[in-house]
């Protein structure tokens, strides 16, 4: 069929579409306008009346069949467009993945919404690769906008040290360095997260010979001097500096009082650190604190102070490091990165409304190999229903021969087996951790033991055996259809 008598043909399909009360959108049109085939054009008509009534998911589907087998970048461009529209990230991501994938390199427009569309699934290492090719097709001005569009997504970053470690190595090939002072300061910090510190000092250093007065600068560079115990006359001088421009920053005052601690001031110290954490109450500041406290022989009240920055962030990098140097039965440090655990589960889901209302049984084990966990679910006779393999980059799923493959791992039990069982992270709360990345907290009881864990939406109650063995697990959280409560029970605890 000739280009011309296919205008002609989608003309006239489109104007009977029309009739019937669908809007094909002026970009699907153009689309179908330039396929090669008459199927291309009742594909992209039937795409778009199934959009127009409701069927999202068909649409989709369709037009990323269409890209592959026509390799048309628009297509998947489309495609990603009703993802978002729909609300779905991932498929919106693969879509984007795809436009990236058959547009000409030249063309930067799909390498800048895939790089948005990972970092804002919080995938930033995913990210450094398109991100690196995309500052390779800019101007000095064009790379400092992308830089510092990265740096205003980096505050909804959910582990900020991974997304503080891609920025930098993505700002790193940035050619010739960024102008901008608030960029300089995140590239430095991005470089202390790297260990890359002589980048770091470089950087704040040059910072502060076009402007003295940059309190966080200032901070930054003598907290780092002080933290690494040299040039602490120096240090002092700089955070001092920094404490008399921003009297009131909570931060630079924990700064103000660690020096002070390094320079053996320890009730001075003291002092300055707990009016910190009163003034803001962090994990970072809890730790600092509970140090000097423990320095002073003070270990009550240092492990009271402790387990307050646990519940603020039980994943804080100064406070884990602090408790494995100082309390390492807090840490588990000598426990290996292997186990098994056999047992029982009972869910019950509370529903908006009684029909909603549902709950399922069954036994599970749970083994850990280094960074692989191996989920098996039974039903309540001991038949399999699945077997969920978590990696730290993906999740698969096995059920009655068939394998499905996803991200997330509890994504993917939620939408196999329909059962919001929690997979990621399990064999770390399982030992009484919280998982690493996430934002958590932690309660411990009289004896030392983790009470309480909340993490990723859910709220975890222990109760341990006179053994220290973990007993019952009870986890409850909150969603869009009701109210969620597993119990587990164990057979056999962790050996």
């Amino acid at each position: 069929m000739s280009k011309l008598i296919l205008r002609s043909f989608l003309k006239d399909l489109f104007l009977g579409a029309l009739a019937s009360g669908v809007i094909l959108s002026s970009q699907a049109y153009a689309q179908a306008d330039e396929a090669h085939t008459g199927q291309a054009i009742f594909e992209v008509l039937a795409s778009e009346i199934a959009l127009q009534r409701g069927e999202a998911g068909l649409a989709y589907n369709t037009y990323m069949e269409m890209a592959r087998q026509y390799k048309d970048p628009r297509l998947a461009q489309r495609a990603m467009e009703i993802g978002i529209a729909g609300g779905s990230p991932e498929l919106a991501l693969q879509a984007a993945q795809a436009w990236d994938s058959l547009a000409p390199p030249s063309q930067t427009k799909p390498k800048e919404v895939l790089i948005t569309l990972l970092v804002l699934s919080n995938r930033w290492s995913d990210a450094v690769k398109p991100a690196i090719a995309l500052l390779k097709q800019q101007n000095p001005a064009e790379q400092e906008n992308t830089l510092l569009q990265l740096q205003a997504l980096l505050g909804k970053a959910k582990d900020e040290s991974e997304a503080l470690r891609a920025f930098y190595e993505i700002a790193s090939t940035a050619k010739p360095a960024p102008k901008d002072p608030g960029l300089l300061y995140t590239y430095a910090m991005s470089a202390e997260k790297v260990g890359r510190i002589d980048v770091m000092e470089k950087t704040l250093r040059e910072i502060l010979r076009k402007n003295p007065n940059d309190a966080n600068s200032l901070n930054a560079l003598g907290f780092s001097l002080a933290d690494r115990n040299i040039k602490l006359p120096e240090a002092y001088a700089l955070i001092n500096k920094a404490h008399q421009l921003s009297p009131k920053d909570a931060f630079i005052l924990d700064s103000l009082g660690w020096v002070n601690f390094r320079l053996g001031k320890n009730a001075l110290a003291l002092e300055q650190l707990q009016q910190a954490f009163n003034m803001k109450p962090e994990a970072d500041i809890a730790a600092h604190t509970g140090e000097v406290l423990w320095a002073m022989n003070r270990r009550t009240e240092a492990e009271a102070m402790w387990q307050e920055g646990q519940k603020l962030d039980a994943n804080n990098a100064t406070l884990q490091e602090t408790l494995k140097r100082l309390k390492p039965d807090w840490t588990n440090s000598d426990q290996a990165s292997h186990g098994s655990w056999d047992g029982r589960f009972a869910v019950k889901i509370t529903g908006l409304t009684d029909s909603q209302n549902q709950g399922g049984s069954g036994g599970f084990t749970l083994t850990q190999e280094a960074l692989k966990d191996v989920l098996e679910i039974r039903n309540p006779v001991g038949g399999s229903i699945a077997k969920i393999t978590i990696t730290p980059g993906e999740a698969t799923l096995e059920r009655d021969g068939q394998v499905v493959t996803a991200i997330d791992a509890d994504t993917l039990v939620q939408n196999t087996l329909g059962l919001p069982l929690p997979a990621r992270g399990l064999s770390n709360w399982l030992r009484g951790e919280v998982r690493p990345g996430g934002e958590a907290s932690v309660e411990r009881n009289a004896k030392g033991q983790v009470s309480k864990i909340s993490q990723d939406g859910w709220n975890l109650v222990y109760s341990w055996s006179n053994k220290n063995r973990l007993e019952k697990l009870m986890m409850t959280r909150s969603s869009n259809i009701g109210s969620i409560d597993i119990r587990l029970v164990f057979d056999q605890a962790n050996e």
